[in-house]
C-alpha cells in the first residue's frame, strides 16, 4: 500500500514519542502468534515499560507498517526511533547482548552465575509425555528437548541446541533444558500427552499462569452447547449485526446485557463473540479486568460458526 502523509504522521509519532515500540499480534498481555509472544518475552526481561502496538485491530496499520519500514513481517521492533528488525533478528541480537545494549539494559550473567542463581523447578510429567518426548529425542542426534515459557505463559515444546545458561531438568525420567527466564516461571508445570479433536497433542498447565482470555473454537462452542455446559455467551456486535445473523444463545452486550454481565459470579464461565473475533477478545479482556476468572473468546466469529456449525446463519 502507498502510506499517505497523514498516516506516515501517525506512526512518525508513535515511535518517536515513546522509547521502544513494539509492532505485533495481540497484546503485551496476550500475544496472538508466536512470533510475537517470543519478541514479548525478551522484552520483559530487559525492560519494565515499552509500548505495544495491536496490528489485528488495524488493518491499514497491519500493512502500513510494513510499507513504513520497508519489511514484510510482523512483529517489528523500535527503540529510540530507530527500526531494530523483526523476530529472528531480535533473537539473534538478545542471544548475542546486543539487544541488552541497544535498550540500555543491565549486561547479561555469565552462564555460571546465571545457573547459580537459578532455582531448579519442579516439573510434572506425565508417562504418555515421556514416552513422547523420547520417541522424539530418538530422532535427534546431539540436540536436546527444550522447554520455553514466555512471559505471557507461551509454552513451546521443540528439540534443539543446549545453551550454555540453560537450566537442567529431570522429571519422568526424561531432561528437559531451560532458559533462566523460563526456570523462574516454571515450578509447579504438569506436562501430558492427551487426545485431542485435532489429534493427538502436548497439554501444558501451570499454577503460574495468571488469568488469559482463552480461545474456543465453533465445534468446541456447539460441544458445550449439546453437552448443557454452564456458562454465558454474548455477542459484543451493534443491533444491526445481530439482524442480519446471530446465534440464539447469544446475549446482546448491549446496556441491559452489560449489566446482567455484571451481576453474575466471577467463577462463571463467560465466552464472547463477534463478527470475527477481533472485537470480541476486547470485550473478553475487559472481563478479566472485572474479576471474571474463566473467559473465552470465540475465534473467527459468527463466520466461523455459520462455516463450520450453522450453515443456515447468513454470512456478511
Amino acid at each position: 500500500m502507498t502510506l499517505t502523509k497523514e498516516f506516515r504522521q501517525r506512526i512518525d509519532d508513535l515511535v518517536g514519542k515513546n522509547r521502544v515500540v513494539l509492532f505485533m499480534k495481540g497484546t503485551r498481555q496476550a500475544p496472538q502468534c508466536g512470533f510475537s509472544a517470543k519478541v514479548v518475552g525478551m522484552l520483559d526481561e530487559l525492560v519494565r515499560t515499552y509500548e505495544t502496538v495491536n496490528v489485528l485491530e488495524d488493518p491499514q496499520m497491519r500493512e502500513g507498517i510494513k510499507e513504513y519500514s520497508q519489511w514484510p513481517t510482523i512483529p517489528q521492533l523500535y527503540v529510540e526511533g530507530q527500526f531494530v528488525g523483526g523476530c529472528d533478528i531480535v533473537t539473534e541480537m538478545h542471544g548475542s547482548g546486543e539487544l541488552q545494549r541497544v535498550l540500555g539494559a543491565p549486561p547479561a550473567k555469565s552462564a555460571t552465575a546465571a545457573g547459580a542463581a537459578s532455582r531448579v523447578p519442579e516439573i510434572t510429567v506425565s508417562g504418555a509425555a515421556a514416552r513422547a518426548f523420547r520417541e522424539a529425542s530418538a530422532q535427534s542426534v546431539g540436540d536436546v528437548l527444550r522447554l520455553e515459557i514466555s512471559s505471557a505463559f507461551q509454552y513451546d515444546l521443540s528439540i534443539g541446541p543446549r545453551a550454555l545458561d540453560d537450566v537442567e531438568v529431570v522429571a519422568g525420567g526424561v531432561t528437559l533444558f531451560l532458559d533462566p527466564g523460563t526456570a523462574s516461571r516454571a515450578n509447579g508445570v504438569a506436562i501430558d500427552f492427551v487426545q485431542t479433536s485435532d489429534g493427538e497433542a502436548f497439554k501444558i498447565t501451570s499454577p503460574n499462569q495468571p488469568h488469559a482470555v482463552r480461545p474456543i473454537k465453533a465445534p468446541e462452542l456447539k460441544a458445550w452447547l449439546e453437552q448443557g455446559r454452564a456458562f454465558e455467551l454474548f455477542d459484543v456486535r451493534p443491533e444491526k449485526e445481530r439482524a442480519i445473523a446471530k446465534i440464539d444463545r447469544a446475549r446482546p452486550l448491549d446496556p441491559s446485557g452489560k449489566s446482567q454481565l455484571l451481576g453474575l459470579d466471577k467463577k462463571t464461565p463467560l465466552v464472547f463473540h463477534c463478527h470475527h473475533g477481533i472485537r470480541s477478545r476486547n470485550a473478553a479482556e475487559d472481563a478479566l479486568r472485572a474479576g471474571f476468572h474463566e473467559v473465552y473468546n470465540l475465534e473467527g466469529g459468527i463466520d466461523a460458526w455459520s462455516l463450520l456449525v450453522e450453515p443456515s446463519i447468513p454470512r456478511y
